[in-house]
């Protein structure tokens, strides 16, 4: 059966993050992409103009809709909306024995702000149902750190783009603290990296939803993530998209 993912995150009226990247993500990596919306933005690659939160009643009622008739083999977590939303979701997804990626989105690649302290504070009930957290650096500074976020029993894919230096260096560790995996890769020179969170979050769910091993999912969401900003089609006057559609291709390995 094709790997089946349910997306509960908010919409990007530019195509480049949020439930748009997403789907992109899964379809490309051979999924089933279903959605729960939690907002609707009016967004582009320069910033976001407004959000509109989708009521929790109704983010639940879509999740319901999905998981009751198609099922899902993991679920991708991305940007909550509010306080309420984020308790609503943890609530109604607690005991579901399949994989959940939770990307704590609070700044959009803009520096707009998606997520106020009140979300954020919530965010804990979302780790506690996690199988993997998938924070940036700020965001993981914003989680209390590393200790923190593994506290909740879940894995923690570290993220390292928002560090300096000429080479990314991304890290899964396991609750206990232990690496599980670490890749480096050339930092590339662009400012075409809107949606590169959304895309990895959703590229590891996708893999898990296949059955892989944490480690090689891991793997495979950094390679998508990596080949897409090599092939960004150069849209937009601020942080374009990047190029989930155009470079891929499963039996090509990508060089350096």
């Amino acid at each position: 059966m094709i790997p089946r993912v349910l997306i509960i995150a908010g919409s990007d009226s530019g195509g480049g993050a949020g439930i748009q990247a997403d789907i992109k993500t899964v379809t490309m990596l051979g999924g089933h992409a279903m959605t729960a919306i939690t907002a609707i933005t009016a967004q582009n690659t320069v910033g976001v103009q407004a959000v509109h939160p989708v009521p929790a009643e109704m983010v639940v009622a879509q999740i319901d809709s999905v998981l009751d008739d198609l099922g899902a083999d993991a679920i991708k977590i991305g940007m909550i909306g509010t306080p309420e939303t984020a308790e609503a979701v943890a609530e109604r997804l607690s005991g579901l024995d399949i994989p959940i990626v939770f990307d704590p989105v609070m700044v959009a690649t803009s520096g707009s702000t998606l997520a106020d302290a009140a979300t954020i504070a919530a965010f804990e009930k979302l780790m506690r149902i996690a199988s993997v957290v998938t924070p940036n650096l700020p965001e993981l500074d914003a989680l209390g750190g590393e200790e923190s976020v593994l506290s909740h029993g879940c894995h923690l894919l570290a993220k390292g783009g928002h560090a300096e230096g000429a080479y990314v260096v991304d890290r899964v560790l396991a609750p206990n603290g232990q690496e599980v995996a670490r890749l480096v890769g050339k930092r590339f020179d662009t400012d075409d990296t809107h949606g590169t969170g959304c895309t990895l979050a959703s590229a590891l769910a996708t893999g898990l939803a296949s059955g892989m091993p944490i480690k090689d999912a891991f793997e495979q969401a950094v390679r998508f993530v990596r080949i897409a900003i090599l092939s960004a089609p150069g849209l937009g006057q601020g942080h374009g998209p990047i190029g989930h559609t155009l470079g891929w291709n499963p039996f090509e390995e990508l060089e350096g």
